[in-house]
């Protein structure tokens, strides 16, 4: 018995699980929007939303740095970890223990069937269906169109942007926005003062996290790009899953301003 993640792995789960870890910060959030309040015991110290419940669910490290001795105490009887988000060795070292549920979201589309899935698992699918509603609905809202050249920086020192094949990315599709650096080797590249300028951008995006931009980081890329509309935007926006619902709100402002 079992069944396959979304990296083709057979997991085995037998039944509704009732105690859940998550390792994943975006999912941790929408499995609370689900109502597994009760299920959830245990997440990453990243797991931060929904800010009134998540203190319920006890920090078993980092996303990349788990405390297994936190995880054995708690007994999970599924784990949900991500591609990107967590490590093979993690997951290999958790295997051996618990049902390890690997999800992979590297576009807007992925982020469907991984509510659904979820829900599938914990016996929530009509709460899976209605957020998959309300968020094809919110995003149905934004303004398409434009063409503007946008780049999304994660990095300094050495600077990183969002590159093809990730979640950002696609958002910035669905936006309308045309990402040069798609074109560039690699999901999160590394880039150059002289790629950003030789990129003719009309906006930079200085995202909050994983590196925290702020305010006085904007004065070096005016001087750098005179010609470019240089804002902060905020990272948490680009999450998936139910914060998403949230963020089409957000992103019609970015789209429209």
């Amino acid at each position: 018995m079992g069944v396959r993640d979304h990296l083709g792995r057979l997991v085995p789960i037998d039944g509704r699980p009732e105690r859940i870890i998550s390792l994943v910060p975006a999912i941790t959030e929408t499995m609370y929007h689900l109502g597994l309040d009760k299920e959830i015991v245990g997440r990453t110290r990243f797991c931060k939303f929904p800010v009134d419940k998540v203190q319920n669910a006890i920090n078993i490290g980092g996303t990349k740095d788990i405390k297994l001795d936190r995880i054995h105490e708690l007994k999970p009887d599924l784990i949900i970890a991500e591609k990107e988000e967590n490590t093979k060795e993690i997951v290999e070292t958790l295997e051996k223990h618990y049902p390890v549920f690997v999800f992979e979201v590297q576009h807007f589309k992925d982020v469907f069937p991984m509510i659904e899935d979820i829900g599938r698992l914990t016996e929530k699918e009509e709460a899976g269906s209605k957020l998959v509603h309300q968020i094809k609905t919110a995003f149905q809202t934004l303004p398409h169109g434009g063409n503007k050249r946008v780049a999304y920086v994660i990095w300094q020192r050495p600077y990183m942007v969002v590159g093809k094949n990730t979640y950002i990315n696609s958002l910035l599709e669905e936006m309308g926005f045309i990402n040069p650096f798609t074109e560039v080797e690699g999901r999160y590249p590394i880039v150059t003062e002289e790629d950003f300028k030789q990129a003719e951008l009309d906006e930079l995006f200085l995202a909050t996290e994983p590196f925290p931009f702020r305010e006085k980081h904007l004065d070096v890329f005016h001087e750098m790009l005179p010609h470019t509309k240089v804002r902060i935007v905020d990272g948490e926006m680009f999450w998936y899953g139910a914060k998403m619902v949230e963020a089409a709100a957000y992103f019609k402002t970015l789209r429209e301003e």
